[in-house]
């Protein structure tokens, strides 16, 4: 079953656009069609197929039929059907009726005034290309765009087509009635969306419609828009009304702040727009990318459609979100500069309700680098720091700030103009937070995240042990040192610690070991903090362990003997 939706305005009557007529059944309430109740058809004679024109000093029946009718179509018809007692005096700002049957008609084009990212244009007998800004375009072209890309397209009577991101819509017709008097409009959407803004301006009401494989949109004096998901056709009226035909069912009228749903197999289900989401009434610049956005959920949404535009030309799409959560996320920002932001909820049946537009300003570049050192949180030790960083080859220099505070009000070091990938301070021991930024010349980007760490001494070096001979153990005793966890000692028969290395460790400032046979020992001994950091050895000192004194007398006993 297929749903034809045209305007309160109504269509021709020409077999050309046929799908567009209507009468003043379009006007009936959407409560009457929700409830299965058919509308009252009125007169034919007063049907809106006939185009309204205004009459201008100097007009006459032969002059008008002569420029506007098609040829062989007399004038005395259109003096009939209006009435008209003196085809040579027709007062000015009155009105004639004239049939859209009876316009005469030639081809008209459209004209690409926005193109973001990558829209092809499809044109039969030649190769596929990609569409510019300013290009023209004619009955039976075929648009199809990418993620994240889009374009707008001007009629020539000023009404204006946004095609969004991963979107197909053929230009199936482009006329003009009445020597471009009226233009119609034929497109058929394939895939994706299509958001229009069709106006009427001076009394020449154009013919707009949309075709899409569950419902046609014929639309005059309306803003709306149409997707396809999900194997259904979703409509949003914005301005005006939009009247819904579904074949044996009781006609629907869709006004503003209404949508529908169609599948082609039942009847069509409206709904009101969800209220726009609350946004607030300035949002902050961003400095970051990539760009992220949150905001407070919505009642009754589903999900969220996000769009970033041109400031205040909503024609100009540059990134478009979809998603279930209230927030976003675009790696592939614009340049820096003001936009704006427009956010709607989505709600059970996938309708996209009221707007929220709101500016917002980019301030991300150039990017600031990547810090390398110090790592997040580390520990470092003594009295200079060594700050490294990534290249950005979009700045000239970089800009370093160390703070005693997370929010880089108690500066300690504030260094610009850094040539270099690196940068080394002395510091007082402490905690700190660094971060960096690029620049351009005098101009420089945001500062990136900080990071903290912390500066401490190195562990005190202990005073020379005290070794002490007691029967069969060495004991080694030395002062504690603050801040120290743990000891190591290192045991040599050389000063250069070469010659028969042993290492021995302990919690506690001393150490007990097996006595070592007769001769010269030196020993060192050097503090580790909590973290395993160890300090310098102190002083290297020297232990003569001596022989027993029975030694001493195996000479005299050998003698003896």
């Amino acid at each position: 079953m297929r749903h034809t939706i045209k305007s309160s305005g109504g269509s021709s009557s020409s077999a050309a656009a046929a799908v567009l007529s209507v009468g003043l059944w379009v006007l009936m309430p959407v409560a009457a069609w929700a409830q299965g109740r058919p509308a009252a058809a009125s007169s034919p004679a007063e049907t809106d197929s006939d185009w309204r024109y205004t009459i201008q000093p100097g007009d006459t029946l032969i002059g008008l039929s002569e420029r506007f009718l098609l040829p062989g179509r007399p004038w005395r018809e259109l003096q009939r059907l209006n009435r008209v007692a003196d085809p040579l005096r027709l007062p000015p700002g009155g009105v004639l009726r004239m049939p859209l049957a009876w316009l005469n008609r030639e081809a008209s084009v459209a004209q690409t005034v926005f193109v973001q990212g990558e829209v092809m244009l499809l044109r039969s007998g030649q190769a596929e290309q990609r569409l510019g800004a300013g290009q023209e375009l004619r009955s039976g072209d075929r648009l199809r765009s990418a993620a994240q890309s889009s374009a707008t397209l001007r009629f020539v009577d000023g009404s204006r087509l946004l095609i969004p991101p991963l979107s197909d819509l053929s230009l199936e017709q482009l006329l003009v009635y009445g020597r471009s008097a009226i233009p119609a409009v034929q497109l058929r959407l394939h895939e994706g969306g299509a958001d229009s803004q069709v106006t009427p301006k001076g009394g020449r009401v154009p013919h707009y419609e949309i075709r899409t494989p569950h419902v046609n949109l014929g639309v005059r004096g309306t803003e709306f828009r149409v997707q396809l998901q999900a194997e259904k056709a979703h409509m949003a009226v914005l301005e005006g009304r939009v009247a819904a035909d579904s074949g044996g069912h009781a006609s629907l009228a869709v006004p503003a702040g209404m949508g529908m749903v169609a599948d082609g197999r039942g009847r069509p289900q409206a709904a009101p727009l969800l209220a726009a989401p609350a946004l607030p009434a300035e949002l902050a610049v961003v400095d970051r990318l990539p760009l992220r956005l949150r905001w407070a959920a919505h009642p009754g949404a589903r999900g969220y459609r996000a769009q970033l535009f041109a400031e205040g030309d909503f024609s100009r799409l540059l990134l478009d979100h979809r998603g279930s959560e209230p927030e976003l996320s675009w790696d592939a920002v614009p340049p820096d500069g003001r936009y704006s932001l427009r956010l709607r909820a989505i709600d059970a049946l996938g309708l996209e309700g009221l707007a929220s537009d709101r500016p917002l300003q980019i301030q991300a570049r150039p990017e600031p680098p990547f810090s390398q050192a110090p790592l997040a949180d580390a520990r470092l030790y003594g009295e200079q720091v060594e700050f490294r960083w990534t290249r950005n080859s979009a700045a000239q220099a970089y800009c370093l700030q160390v703070a005693r505070d997370a929010d880089f009000r108690e500066l300690q070091l504030d260094q610009a103009g850094i040539a270099d990938v690196s940068h080394s301070a002395r510091l007082p021991h402490g905690r700190y937070h660094w971060r960096l930024a690029s620049q351009q010349g005098e101009a420089r980007g945001p500062f990136g995240d900080g990071q903290a760490f912390e500066l401490r001494p190195l562990p005190a070096s202990p005073e020379p042990a005290e070794a002490e001979v007691a029967g069969e153990q060495l004991n080694l005793r030395w002062r504690a040192s603050a801040g120290v966890a743990r000891y190591e000692l290192q045991w040599a028969r050389d000063a250069a610690f070469s010659q028969e290395l042993q290492s021995f460790s302990s919690d506690s400032p001393g150490l007990s070991l097996p006595r070592p046979g007769p001769g010269r020992y030196f020993l060192r001994v050097r503090g580790l903090d909590e973290m395993g950091q160890a300090g310098p050895y102190g002083q290297v000192q020297e232990i003569e362990v001596p022989y027993p004194r029975w030694l001493w007398l195996l000479p005299l006993l050998l003698l003896g003997l």
